[in-house]
């Protein structure tokens, strides 16, 4: 008599979402060449009595153009978010900025250099490295004070 394994048990029910997140992960590393063998398979293996019809071949030719247009539309816009948080950043050079460092320090002073790191803008002030997304506030170095208001209305 054969026995069958507990289905039930939190060990299997584990190994099946270890197993589809592994698919998962696979399928997203999909790229368009992967798409166009598995098209050219599908098209090999296809049952010469029942081919494939024009508009699911144009419909799977539709799509893998769609693919390519998100990852081309994808890398465009990052490529665009880097120069923007490079230009950003590069104006605040010269510029006193309050923010907390790598090291989790409160830091004020002058921004000598912008370097872009691991996809992110960095602010060098002195020896202290603060990201952009750290800076709590941004000032002119030159400290010239204000001028004071003026009341301009006329007394009668």
């Amino acid at each position: 008599m054969s026995s069958v394994p507990n289905t039930g048990s939190a060990s299997s029910y584990d190994w099946l979402n270890a197993a589809s997140g592994e698919a998962t992960d696979r399928m997203n590393d999909l790229g368009m060449s992967d798409f166009i063998r598995m098209m050219v398979a599908e098209l090999e293996n296809q049952d010469p009595m029942n081919p494939m019809s024009n508009t699911e071949m144009l419909s799977q030719i539709s799509q893998m153009r769609s693919i390519t247009s998100s990852e081309k539309l994808s890398s465009t816009v990052e490529a665009l978010a880097m120069g923007q948080s490079l230009a950003t950043a590069s104006t605040m050079i010269g510029k006193t900025v309050t923010g907390v460092d790598t090291l989790g320090n409160t830091v004020t002073g002058k921004v000598d250099k912008v370097v872009i790191e691991d996809g992110s803008a960095k602010l060098y002030v002195g020896s202290s490295i603060i990201r952009t997304e750290n800076i709590t506030s941004i000032g002119n170095t030159d400290s010239k004070p204000s001028p004071e208001p003026t009341d301009d209305t006329d007394e009668a």
